[in-house]
């Protein structure tokens, strides 16, 4: 590179530090901003001046208090964000959409809609990709990579493959699949896709992924279940050995109110009544969960646990009637 073209180079690095600085704090005084980037106060009225005929409202004040500062508008250029700070902004965004932020939803799904208008173009496709492949069920995710989200939803963006190292069996085994949606739950982040070597759709932990890696093999879509329901029966039931079905006698929003998204799937059944549906390692488990929230039930599947139902009661009868009161001898 010739001179020129280097000084030409340092100059936009230095104009774009300075926008930096500029977005950081309200006021700077001439002084602070020359010693800051290493120049003359000269240096920085001319990179200011730069900066105003970019389109950037710098205003600048005299006397005590006084100095430059970017000043409010609706039309400013795009936003000052490098890569990173770009997804991670999107990520934290995309959090508090999915509800992990208590009354947040409405407030960061505008958030990221300002957000896409103001980035530049490259970055603008990269958030776009990600908040178009994320659903949720449940708050308060785990943090993971956002650097993995964004490979991961890059692949779901543009319907290419990607290939991941996964733990199955006590190994790490090699997984190439179609991806789908990324699903944030009340715990963690999830794949839906549809897995190539087993010819089904599966769901993926995210943490649990190493080497992600996107394809530049692209797919044609297939017919696709609900990725956040899905994702959440999965990770309640069916992953577990036993699976079981219950009616309570309870509306839908108290029930969910006492039960994780990932330990159940809560659906409403009409007024007062919602269907639970819950997996574990063991039937007596899932049963006594279901017990202790403190609403009427019925089960609906499967039918063997019915009868653990009566011989679970027919225990509690016996243990109740070992510790009743003795008759009083007087009494008698």
């Amino acid at each position: 590179m010739d001179v020129a073209g280097r000084d030409e180079r340092g100059t936009t690095e230095r104009v774009l530090t300075l926008l930096g600085l500029l977005q950081q704090r309200r006021v700077w005084t001439g002084p602070e901003l020359a010693e800051r980037l290493g120049v003359t106060p000269r240096t920085v009225r001319r990179d200011v001046e730069r900066l105003r005929a970019l389109g950037y409202p710098v205003q600048a004040t005299q006397g005590v208090g006084g100095g430059y500062q970017l000043g409010p508008g609706q039309d400013l250029p795009p936003l000052l964000l490098d890569d990173e700070e770009a997804i991670a902004t999107a990520v934290s965004l995309l959090a508090g959409a999915g509800g992990a932020v208590v009354g947040a939803g409405d407030a960061a799904l505008r958030a990221l809609t300002k957000l896409d208008r103001v980035l530049p173009t490259r970055l603008r496709h990269e958030v776009r990709a990600l908040s178009g492949s994320v659903e949720s069920f449940g708050t308060g995710t785990a943090p993971v990579d956002p650097v993995v989200l964004m490979t991961l939803a890059r692949a779901c963006r543009d319907e290419v493959e990607a290939d991941f190292g996964y733990p199955s069996g006590g190994e790490v085994r090699q997984r190439r699949v179609e991806p789908y949606r990324l699903v944030a739950s009340d715990r963690r982040w999830y794949l839906l896709a549809y897995d190539l070597e087993r010819d089904d759709w599966r769901s993926f932990r995210v943490d649990r992924m190493t080497a992600v890696s996107a394809r530049t093999w692209r797919f044609r879509p297939r017919a696709a279940p609900d990725a956040a329901t899905y994702v959440q029966e999965g990770v309640a039931s069916r992953v577990y050995p036993h699976q079981a079905r219950f009616l309570v006698h309870a509306s839908a929003d108290t029930v969910r109110a006492q039960i994780p998204a990932s330990a159940a799937v809560v659906r409403s059944r009409g007024s007062g009544l919602c269907e639970v549906l819950s997996g574990a390692a063991s039937l007596d488990f899932v049963l006594m969960h279901v017990l202790l929230l403190g609403h009427e039930f019925e089960v609906l599947d499967p039918p063997e646990l019915g009868k653990r139902c009566r011989a679970l009661a027919e225990r509690l009868l016996s243990a109740g009637a070992a510790c009743s009161p003795m008759p009083d001898p007087e009494e008698s």
